[in-house]
């Protein structure tokens, strides 16, 4: 996964900007590491895409790189009874969707 950092002063940056919100520097993409938690999540049980079996897990993920780092993903893996905030998940590779995210290990 990658995400844009600020090439003068490191800063992850996340939805990503044209430039550094902190010192205007260049945003570059950058591999994260993959895990975080849960830093809160929803559940839908509306059938927006049909190929999207109900419920699924819809979470904003804070990623274990820097605080307050954080992306809208799926989660994958587990019941949707058995999410909670607080969460370790590991991103999986899904290279013809957004992010995916499930139960770490």
């Amino acid at each position: 996964m990658l995400v844009p950092r600020c090439a003068s002063c490191s800063l992850w940056v996340s939805p990503p900007q044209p430039d550094c919100p902190d010192c205007g520097g260049e945003l570059v993409a950058r591999a994260v590491s993959g895990r975080g938690t849960v830093f809160t999540y929803t559940v839908n049980h509306h059938p927006f895409d049909p190929s999207i079996p109900v419920p699924y897990v819809i979470a904003i993920v804070e990623l274990a790189e820097q605080k307050d780092l954080r992306v809208v993903a799926g989660l994958v893996g587990c019941e949707p009874d058995a999410v909670r905030i607080g969460m370790a998940v590991e991103a999986l590779s899904a290279p013809d969707s957004g992010p995916l995210f499930s139960p770490a290990a």
